[in-house]
């Protein structure tokens, strides 16, 4: 089956998408800060740090959405 999560009509926009993946950042941080042992906040920093890199593939995206706007 697989599919998007969002249907055609309800594709979130870029800037949703980066929202969002700025509130995970922030979560797993928060987690890594909070976690137990070393290894547990290893694993939220690295999944905080993918949420960055996220977070800037989209800003990349929005820029280019909105160069080819302006054009």
């Amino acid at each position: 089956m697989g599919g998007s999560f969002w249907s055609m009509e309800e594709d979130p926009t870029t800037e949703e998408l980066r929202t969002i993946q700025r509130q995970r950042e922030l979560a797993e941080r928060e987690q890594a800060s909070n976690a137990p042992d070393e290894d547990e906040a290893a694993q939220h920093e690295r999944r905080a740090e993918k949420a960055e890199y996220l977070q800037e593939k989209l800003e990349e995206r929005a820029a280019s959405e909105r160069e080819t706007d302006s054009d």
